[in-house]
């Protein structure tokens, strides 16, 4: 294509008829896909309509989106490398310019190859990723999406800080790249095994009552614990199946432990996931009064004094 100013003739190397119908035909086909999705889409909200499945809906915009995104990607070839070799040089030429200005995002699609792959997690899992602690609410190509939710007081010193001081929502949202998974560890709290073994810990004066506090934490933990006959047997013997797991017991116990001021007894028992902070304000509530009407309190740091220098105190001499 030739244009003439101040009466010279400027020939545009790329702009030619052929490129303009080309053109012409991407755009085209851009329209089409997007109204493609868009029909697809209404049409999976009206089929799923009722349907209480969170993850069903997801999974399923997730799949058009993929089918969209490869009809582009074929289209865009067929349109622009219809002759062979224009095709096997145009491929080599925009791998290697991929590679190099695009390498966090191929190694976070890559990243979201393995998560759907390796089944590491799923909408609505609990996870710890990239540092962010909470529940996936959206998974894309190239990042997660996680509601954040905060950390128990033993890690509240860790980064970023956060001033919810347990497993509930900050009301943050946060987004994490899918290259996570091959640098850092994902921690799934709810994928194989939705239960956490939790424990609470009482510091009991030596001359207390210490089998009557035993009886009280033990019996609290025991009345807000799932018990062995509530656990679905189709987890646990997933998870040991797939998984080279020990025999755990799920009874809850109580672990003595000697310190300087203090006898230190600790509850291990089973929760779920959700609401743990819940049990532990019913159990603190309970125990608390169960020792009040023992007469049994909870110990605190106490010091000693070994000894005082001496003091000589003279009258002055006025």
């Amino acid at each position: 294509m030739t244009i003439e100013v101040f009466g010279q003739e400027i020939r545009l190397l790329f702009l030619t008829e052929e490129n303009g119908t080309k053109l012409l035909l991407t755009a085209a086909l851009v329209l089409a896909l997007l109204a493609l999705r868009w029909i697809a889409r209404g049409t999976s909200r009206l089929l799923l309509r009722g349907v209480h499945n969170e993850k069903a809906r997801f999974w399923t915009r997730q799949a058009i989106n993929l089918v969209v995104a490869l009809l582009l990607f074929l289209g865009f070839l067929s349109i622009w490398f219809d002759d062979p070799s224009r095709l096997a040089t145009g491929i080599g030429l925009v791998t290697a310019g991929l590679a190099f200005a695009l390498q966090k995002v191929i190694t976070a699609l890559a990243g979201y190859v393995v998560i759907l792959r390796g089944d590491t997690f799923n909408v609505g899992d609990r996870i710890t990723m990239g540092g962010v602690r909470g529940d996936v609410i959206a998974l894309g190509f190239v990042r997660t999406t996680i509601m954040e939710m905060g950390q128990p007081p033993a890690v509240q010193g860790g980064e970023p800080p956060q001033w919810v001081r347990s497993r509930q929502y900050t009301g943050r949202v946060v987004t994490v790249t899918n290259d996570k998974v091959f640098d850092e560890a994902v921690y799934n709290y709810t994928r194989d095994f939705p239960y956490l073994w939790e424990e609470m810990t009482l510091p009991v004066r030596y001359s207390d009552d210490r089998g009557r506090a035993e009886q009280i934490l033990l019996a609290a933990a025991r009345r807000h614990s799932v018990a062995a006959e509530e656990m679905p047997a189709a987890a646990l013997a997933a998870m040991q199946r797939r998984y080279f797991v020990r025999g755990a017991d799920f009874e809850p116990r109580v672990y003595w432990r000697l310190t300087d001021n203090w006898l230190e007894l600790t509850a291990r028992f089973l929760t779920g996931v959700y609401g743990v902070r819940d049990v532990k304000d019913a159990m603190s509530r309970e125990v608390l009064a169960e020792l009040d009407a023992a007469g049994i309190g909870l110990a605190s740091a106490t010091f000693e004094v070994v000894g005082l220098p001496s003091l000589r105190v003279e009258p002055g001499d006025d």
